[in-house]
């Protein structure tokens, strides 16, 4: 449904983009297939006014011009409709191409790829090449989760989605109905933040936790979206990064060196352990489950409680 409106979308720009005069919905009809099988008059008037308010959002100047005759008739002339020249100095071409870079799934490196081209045939200097600054990095952000595109989708179109979900520390998933904001990548791992309607307030949700499909849903988000740096705060603060505490924690040695660069203090314990104290704020529970065998919580008691039951519940399956 989502392709097939884009594309009558596209043939309707086109038409009123390649006009040299003022065309009625008539024409537009007997040009259009889609609204050829309109099923009624009202049917695609209805269609027409939408995808036109559609085309008016996405930024194209349509014009309505009435005839002598009047009748109504719309074109959009390319001389209002043509973006200004694109200038980029070597930095930004280079913040451009490192960004194009990162996407390394097929289904996203592709339309990474294709914007940087088309932003060469824009303006963008031949001579100025994106990587030639960062050809010893590679970033990447990767996405193995088949959770990210349908919910990419829907934080971009505000969509509310339904999901199961499985926490950490539980044997099950359970249903979440949620209206997603936005998705962010925090120590390697996607996070969706948003409004949980089950529970009238706002949840992260970690991705490689979301189990079989992601549905969408219709009606309205029912709740505000707030800014995405507040967004980012929010997914710092569940996935651990706001701690307020400290907690004390035996690590292998040679093991958990995230844990390590996160560390306070450090002291030898011998017999192959360390000790550490990292700070402690929520979702640190989760992540030293990660972890397994090779940390053992020693403070707060809460901490090695709820590290306890999560372990209990991997093992359960």
């Amino acid at each position: 449904m989502a392709i097939a409106k884009a594309e009558r979308l596209m043939n309707l720009a086109l038409c009123l983009l390649g006009t040299r005069r003022p065309l009625s919905k008539r024409e537009l009809r007997e040009s259009i297939e889609a609204y050829l099988e309109a099923g009624s008059d009202d049917s695609f008037n209805r269609m027409f006014e939408r995808d036109k308010d559609d085309l008016r959002e996405l930024g194209l100047v349509i014009e309505t011009v009435e005839s002598i005759d009047g009748e109504v008739g719309y074109l959009a002339r390319r001389d209002s409709n043509r973006l200004p020249p694109i200038t980029l100095d070597a930095e930004e071409a280079a913040a451009l191409g490192l960004a194009a870079k990162v996407w390394q799934q097929a289904r996203l490196a592709g339309a990474a790829s294709g914007a940087l081209q088309k932003l060469r045939a824009a303006g963008l200097p031949e001579d100025v090449d994106p990587y030639e600054a960062h050809g010893a990095l590679e970033p990447r952000i990767p996405v193995h989760e088949a959770a990210f595109e349908p919910l990419m989708l829907a934080c971009r179109d505000r969509r509310p989605v339904v999901f199961d979900y499985r926490k950490s520390n539980a044997a099950h998933p359970e249903q979440r109905h949620v209206e997603p904001w936005a998705l962010e990548c925090w120590r390697g791992h996607w996070y969706l933040a948003g409004f949980d309607r089950d529970r009238g307030a706002e949840r992260v949700f970690r991705l490689s936790r979301i189990t079989g499909r992601v549905r969408s849903r219709g009606g309205r988000y029912t709740a505000p979206v707030p800014d995405v740096v507040t967004v980012r705060e929010t997914v710092a603060s569940w996935a651990g990064e706001s701690a307020d505490r400290s907690a004390r924690i035996r690590l292998r040695s040679g093991a958990g060196y995230p844990l390590r660069a996160k560390a306070t203090a450090v002291r030898e314990l011998g017999d192959g352990w360390d000790e550490l104290e990292i700070p402690y704020g929520h979702g640190l529970d989760a992540w030293l489950v990660e972890f397994g065998p090779d940390v053992v919580v020693l403070e707060p008691a809460e901490l090695r409680a709820d590290v306890v039951d999560r372990l209990r519940a991997v093992a359960k399956g």
